[in-house]
């Protein structure tokens, strides 16, 4: 890092943390890209899938899928907001990919090397796992397979590939070439064919000359084949990689930037292994859609209706969800919902259309959240609430909102902070309500409140009703009248301020056109 970045230098050590000691897994992902295709002035690794921002997605799936805290995420383009929104935590680190930022020759290879200047040699030769930080539906089942298949195998560097399904002049990936069955004299390849040659680019295929064939070497032996099969080739290569840390220490100084791109590319050390006698892997990934990286908007929606079908696939045997293509329920939303229902049995929710349930949501038995909802904060719903078509519930961070058991809001109403809803409850139309940390909204229970009615920081007794009234920070005490009966708060509104500016419009007095 140079000193044309102390900023960004000072904000990622501050993020930083030291690895956890003996571990034999390090992650690394590969976040410094901004993404031009996707044509946006968001960084791509900002991009959210399902909520949340693909980077941030790719890592918590790498952290769990190694077993490991020790992870480096490498940023380059609006380094530091990548690395903020990743977020600092145990055995974390940041690597600051310059070259890339800078305009220099640069490339995935370039960014391993500056991930491996982020952390020491250790005496034991871990294992480093590399992904894509734009792999947004990658999951940890994935990453665990990956994982156990490398430590299986006696291999010095594993790929995870995938199989391309579409015509060969839409797939822009890098094909996996593998050895033929007979070489380039017409000899059987014998026990070394199907083992992986090297991973060539597509824009690589592209730029060699149709009418000649491309060859290439591999353990004294010539291999040979035409612009046209390499093309038709459908295994890709995913991004993903696994390597013996010494061993990817000792070579990865032999990149060069000979190629169509101009970069370091960390394919390239497919057939630097294989020149040094290097024992190179390859393992298919069971499933396209959880191996699926985006550089174009197109890609990243078709991401986001993965996710969704994965959403409603989870839930659509446990509750009632009234349109699967217009719902959100965060990841944490949905595990909160199976526990529920393991713990509780049958719950009988129901989420309506374009319903948008933020992480801190809890739901409980018999909730019904009518269409448009949109709850966001740490909300707390007892059992039986009934939320009408287009409420709002939200917090600001550190606060609590409780709605008890029985409580129905009706339509539109918005709901603000630190506010709790006693059980039975009743929130009629046109209502909005709102607690501060320094004055909390807290409403007994059986409260109705109806009309234009505004209230703030406000303590309500059971039983009231108030209608038509605007109420700041006072105590709403539940009065009896002589008959038994509860006074009900009507009409409560502040004196009005600015009447002197207020005067009447003149009359116009211009011809009625016919």
């Amino acid at each position: 890092m140079t000193e044309s970045s102390p900023g960004i230098a000072a904000a990622l050590s501050e993020l930083s943390s030291p690895m956890v000691p003996d571990c034999p897994r390090v992650g690394v992902v590969l976040a410094a890209g901004h993404g031009k295709r996707i044509r946006s002035a968001n960084s791509k690794m900002l991009h959210e899938i399902w909520g949340r921002p693909t980077v941030l997605r790719v890592a918590s799936a790498v952290q769990r899928g190694l077993d490991s805290d020790n992870q480096v995420i490498v940023v380059g383009i609006k380094a530091e907001e990548v690395a903020r929104i990743s977020g600092a935590r145990t055995g974390r680190s940041f690597a600051f990919q310059e070259n890339l930022a800078s305009g220099r020759a640069a490339g995935t290879g370039d960014a391993v090397r500056v991930a491996l200047e982020a952390f020491q040699p250790s005496p034991h030769d871990r294992d480093i796992y590399v992904f894509p930080g734009d792999m947004g539906l990658l999951t940890d089942n994935v990453v665990k397979q990956f994982r156990r298949s490398f430590e299986s195998t006696a291999g010095d560097m594993m790929m995870l590939t995938g199989t391309y399904s579409g015509s060969p002049e839409t797939n822009y990936y890098g094909r996996i070439v593998r050895v033929p069955a007979l070489d380039a004299d017409g000899n059987s390849s014998g026990a070394a064919e199907g083992t992986v040659i090297e991973i060539k680019e597509h824009k690589d295929i592209l730029g060699l000359a149709g009418d000649k064939p491309y060859t290439v070497g591999q353990n004294g032996r010539t291999y040979s084949f035409t612009r046209a099969e390499l093309l038709e080739l459908t295994e890709i290569n995913t991004g993903v990689f696994a390597f013996k840390e010494s061993v990817l220490r000792r070579y990865i100084p032999e990149l060069d930037t000979a190629n169509v791109q101009g970069e370091y590319m960390l394919t390239d050390l497919v057939r630097i292994f294989n020149s040094h006698g290097r024992t190179v892997c390859a393992v298919r990934a069971a499933s396209e859609e959880e191996i699926l990286a985006f550089n174009v908007k197109s890609v990243w929606h078709q991401m986001q209706h993965t996710a969704r079908r994965w959403a409603y696939e989870r839930l659509m045997d446990t509750i009632t969800i009234a349109d699967e293509e217009d719902f959100f329920l965060a990841e944490e939303v949905i595990e909160h919902i199976l526990e529920l229902d393991q713990r509780c049995g049958p719950l009988d929710i129901v989420i309506g259309k374009g319903v948008y349930l933020d992480s801190g949501v809890q739901l409980n038995r018999r909730v019904h959240i009518s269409d448009r909802c949109h709850l966001t904060g740490e909300i707390i719903l007892g059992e039986g609430v009934f939320l009408g078509p287009g409420v709002q519930l939200s917090t600001y961070p550190s606060q609590v909102m409780r709605i008890g058991d029985g409580v129905e809001i009706l339509s539109r109403n918005i709901l603000k902070g630190n506010l709790w809803l006693g059980a039975g409850t009743r929130i009629e139309s046109g209502v909005l309500m709102t607690g501060s940390d320094t004055f909390p909204m807290r409403v007994g229970e059986r409260v109705i409140v109806k009309g234009t009615t505004y209230l703030y920081g406000c303590r309500i007794d059971d039983d009231v009703l108030i209608e038509h009234s605007i109420v700041q920070c006072k105590r709403i005490e539940q009065v009896r009248r002589r008959d038994g009966s509860i006074q009900p708060i009507r009409y409560v509104l502040p004196p009005p301020e600015g009447l002197d500016s207020l005067t009447p419009v003149p009359r116009c007095n211009a011809r009625r056109h016919r």
